[in-house]
């Protein structure tokens, strides 16, 4: 077993991580870079996500060391208080590994993409809004656990508290692999905080996920099937969003599919980003349909209410967080909404290899 440690960064391909790393580098250093702010960003945000693969295979390593050093003292001093302690360090090193193990199976053509991510608010009102809310903080904490980027793209604030639909995107290694696993409708239960007579409620939000396609993507569209509107910012960003008309909201008429992006302070930079996200639902769209007619497809998001949850959180009566596709629970609730997902994630990448035609 101590050998074997020896093949573990083959098998993870740290040292192709490590190469990639230096070549960004190096590359982000040319002068020219900094011409191109977003090419600039993106490629620090990429050495940042394949520096954390190689940390997270260094403390695999180190773990691994540390437990195995840890078991032969207590062997050797028959010591049972060290033997136990090695016990925790295994079981820790042993959960390390499984979670870099499994990163392994993003093999899909986006899976390493950046991803955009669409909470729409469901079934619950005022309740429901604020569900979106819990869902967006909970996955911007997941992605700073993950050392990647978080940007909100567009946001609608609802009527009375929280957020009736946000879009926002996460950009490192493998975020679209990780996220795809959240698309669908996710499930609340709690005693309502907008409830005076503390009644429990359930409501309900649709997660729509969404890889962010390279430059070089292709795609034609008739300007003459497009509707373009333009709108003051409702979200952060200062004075000069909410005062200027800089949002910019595409309608592609034929499917229906709307975009939206206001985050940038210009309007071209925002049209532009939002035709980026134009052509990834319309590239996505086009896969469901090739794929079995929409209606079988693995992930799709239905009618955001009862019955078609992917996953739901129960506050109470009791705690409990359960995906109802791979079984997978929590009952750490506040762990989970503190963005400690991974487990959900990794069961259902796991569950999708093992499903036929996933």
């Amino acid at each position: 077993m101590k050998r074997s440690s020896s093949k573990w960064g083959i098998h993870f391909d740290v040292a192709g991580a490590k190469s990639k790393v230096e070549e960004l580098t190096e590359q982000s250093a040319s002068p020219d870079m900094w011409n191109n702010q977003e090419e600039t960003r993106s490629i620090q945000q990429r050495i940042k996500s394949l520096q954390t693969k190689v940390d997270k295979f260094e403390r695999l390593r180190s773990d691994y060391e540390d437990a195995y050093t840890l078991a032969q003292l207590g062997i050797e001093e028959d010591d049972e208080s060290v033997v136990s302690e090695a016990r925790k360090l295994a079981d820790a090193f042993i959960q390390s590994y499984e979670d870099l193990r499994i990163a392994t199976l993003l093999d899909g053509e986006y899976d390493r993409s950046n991803a955009i991510i669409t909470l729409h608010s469901g079934a619950g009102g005022t309740e429901a809004c604020d569900w979106v809310s819990m869902l967006l903080r909970m996955y911007s904490h997941w992605a700073e656990k993950h050392g990647y980027g978080f940007e909100v793209l567009d946001i609608l604030p609802g009527e009375e508290a929280g957020t009736k639909s946000v879009t926002f995107q996460i950009d490192g290694e493998n975020a679209y692999g990780y996220m795809r696993s959240e698309k669908g409708v996710h499930r609340l239960v709690r005693i309502s905080p907008f409830d005076a007579s503390g009644r429990r409620h359930t409501s309900f939000a649709s997660c729509d996920v969404m890889p962010e396609l390279p430059d070089d993507f292709k795609m034609e569209i008739n300007p003459d099937d497009l509707q373009i509107d333009t709108y003051r910012s409702s979200g952060a960003g200062g004075q000069h969003v909410n005062k200027t008309e800089s949002a910019i909201r595409i309608t592609h008429v034929p499917t229906g599919v709307v975009v939206a992006c206001q985050n940038e302070r210009s309007q071209f930079k925002n049209r532009d980003r939002a035709m980026k996200m134009l052509m990834a639902k319309l590239n996505a769209l086009k896969q469901q349909e090739q794929l079995e007619k929409l209606q079988n497809i693995r992930g799709e998001i239905k009618d955001i209410a009862w019955g078609s949850q992917i996953r739901s959180y129960v506050f109470h009566p009791y705690s409990m967080a359960k995906d109802h596709r791979t079984n997978a629970e929590s009952g750490n609730i506040q762990a989970v909404m503190d963005g400690n997902i991974d487990q959900f994630m990794n069961a259902y990448l796991i569950w999708l290899k093992q499903e036929p035609d996933a």
